[in-house]
């Protein structure tokens, strides 16, 4: 069954802050590291690792840095978690009983449905936040 790393959150952050520049700029991994709050070191793996898997372009020299090869709307959480996590959605049951196979089968059904989020839902929900932290104020 599924469980998400320190690794795809930091890659989920990342790719957050990626999304919120336009399409022609870039962002350099220090700056990316330090407004998602993510240790540089880290992210450096993080991003690489998304970069061969197509999900980012990089620039190199003085100018460059990393931008997103798709629209957040075009990425989706399972697909992060795919790149990111060792067989993250693989087979769970482990039984012969074929009551137990169904239900766990189900499970996993709905915890792969819920995660085909599009990454620009993001916003969503950083709205949200933003509402209830004004209206606490």
């Amino acid at each position: 069954m599924i469980g998400i790393s320190t690794k795809t959150i930091y890659a989920v952050a990342a790719l957050n802050e990626l999304g919120s520049i336009q399409s022609d700029e870039v962002l350099k991994i220090k700056e990316i590291a330090a407004r998602a709050n993510i240790p540089q070191s880290f992210l450096e793996q993080i991003l690489l690792e998304l970069k061969k898997q197509g999900m980012l372009t990089s620039i190199k020299g003085a100018h460059g840095g990393y931008r997103l090869a798709r629209d957040l709307k075009d990425i989706s959480l399972k697909e992060v978690v795919h790149i990111l996590e060792a067989d993250a959605f693989g087979e769970i049951c482990r039984t012969d009983n074929p009551g137990l196979k169904l239900f766990w089968q189900a499970v996993q059904k709905s915890v792969s449905e819920a995660f085909d989020i599009p990454l620009s839902e993001l916003k969503n929900y950083e709205m949200k936040a933003n509402q209830t932290l004004n209206y606490s104020i």
